[in-house]
């Protein structure tokens, strides 16, 4: 029950964390770490150093290698020099010796590869690559789209095959996604939900660590410091916890308001207007869901949280206790990405009601295909139910941990101290 004595410390926590640089920081600043980190990537993938890489391109057929050079000239990256490309012909016979000659110069990067096209590429496309990095993924991208058209082309050159027909060849498959529901029958999809469904992962991921970190951080100092001591004298251990978990869990459910405030505004106004492909397809009763389903389980990993940091005296000793909870937040981040590339994963759709799982994973299930009233109910209820099994054994173990001093204490201890009746 809550007392005037559990909600002064709930008062104190609120205090704490609402007011403290960390969280305000972290509030602010993730959102913007997020892109930032998105553009850091995309920018160190397609960074090549400023400095030209030469390639040489050999051909078994001069004719072969001529059709190439032209068709090269329009793209880019050879417009802009960022690749500078020479063409020889040249037969397989004589490619082992002319290998060994270059040798020095693709060892010391001064040639960054050669392409080797024979004639039997005309029929399996089948080209070789040296290099000192051969798995370059972003050079041969550059060329395999080049080097493919111009072998159709020049495979259909004898075929009389009209232009338009060999065009059409050549064409990808062009795959428009229809969403069935029940409540609006077909309707286009487009990647949006798909964003959406990095965007909540990302988030509880990145909430439940780090408010569950803050919390088993805070009861380590107060037990180090003896303030728990002062403050055991006013309030019980169970209050104590209570206090810390519930405004530890207000303040987590204020930072993910406020990070899922962009996604609010966009689907309860018309003050922004996405492209059609980046349409959102979530309501407000699934974000409500969101936040209803991510207190509740926050305040179990609080809970657990708080539980460790009260057995060990040190941040250093905690990581070996921290880790099986972690593992309950990072398994259920992975079936959840996982459902990126296949919605029905018959995994994901266990875990989604399972307890701790349930946090992560059905956020992103929701976004992605339709989920029945009553898995969102089941997983409000299992997660209500294991935080109300949980409490009672993290108050046991927390009432003896917080004064447990010196001598680490062994797992088989802590066991005993849940059997202690109080």
């Amino acid at each position: 029950m809550i007392n005037y004595r559990t909600i002064a410390v709930i008062k104190r926590e609120l205090k704490e964390k609402l007011l403290s640089k960390g969280f305000i920081i972290m509030t602010i600043m993730l959102p913007l770490l997020m892109f930032g980190f998105i553009g850091l990537q995309t920018f160190l993938m397609t960074f090549d150093g400023g400095e030209r890489q030469k390639i040489e391109i050999i051909t078994e057929s001069e004719e072969l290698g001529k059709k190439l050079e032209t068709e090269l000239k329009d793209y880019e990256f050879i417009k802009d020099s960022s690749v500078v490309s020479s063409f020889i012909t040249m037969d397989s016979g004589a490619l082992t010796s002319y290998l060994e000659i270059r040798n020095d110069d693709l060892i010391s990067e001064s040639l960054s590869g050669i392409m080797f096209i024979p004639d039997s590429a005309l029929v399996n496309k089948k080209i070789y690559y040296y290099s000192k990095a051969p798995k370059s993924i972003r050079m041969l991208d550059r060329f395999n789209g080049p080097i493919n058209k111009v072998l159709v082309e020049t495979y259909f050159s004898t075929r009389d095959i009209p232009p338009e027909e060999l065009q059409f060849a050549r064409m990808n498959v062009d795959i428009t996604k229809f969403k069935i529901s029940e409540e609006e029958g077909i309707k286009e999809e487009g990647f949006g939900n798909l964003v959406l469904a990095y965007l909540f992962t990302f988030l509880l991921y990145i909430s439940l660590l780090m408010m569950g970190s803050m919390m088993m951080q805070s009861v380590i100092q107060e037990k180090t410091n003896r303030i728990v001591e002062v403050l055991l004298s006013s309030v019980t251990s169970r209050e104590l916890l209570a206090g810390k978990i519930i405004g530890s869990t207000i303040t987590g459910v204020l930072q993910m308001l406020i990070w899922l405030s962009p996604v609010i505004m966009l689907i309860s106004t018309t003050w922004f207007a996405l492209p059609e492909e980046l349409t959102l397809d979530v309501t407000g009763g699934q974000i409500l869901y969101l936040l209803i389903n991510f207190l509740i389980g926050l305040a179990t990993y609080l809970g657990l949280f708080g539980t460790i940091g009260s057995i060990f005296d040190s941040p250093q000793d905690a990581q070996s206790g921290m880790w099986p909870i972690m593992m309950l937040i990072i398994i259920p981040f992975f079936i959840s990405m996982s459902m990126i590339e296949n919605p029905s994963n018959p995994i994901a759709g266990i875990s989604s009601m399972l307890p701790f799982a349930s946090i992560i994973v059905m956020p992103a299930k929701m976004t992605l295909v339709d989920v029945p009233l009553w898995q969102f109910l089941v997983s409000i209820v299992v997660n209500l139910a294991t935080l109300i099994l949980i409490f009672p054994v993290a108050g046991k173990i927390y009432r003896v941990g917080l004064l447990w001093t010196g001598k680490k204490p062994k797992w088989s201890e802590v066991i005993k101290w849940i059997k202690y009746k109080y």
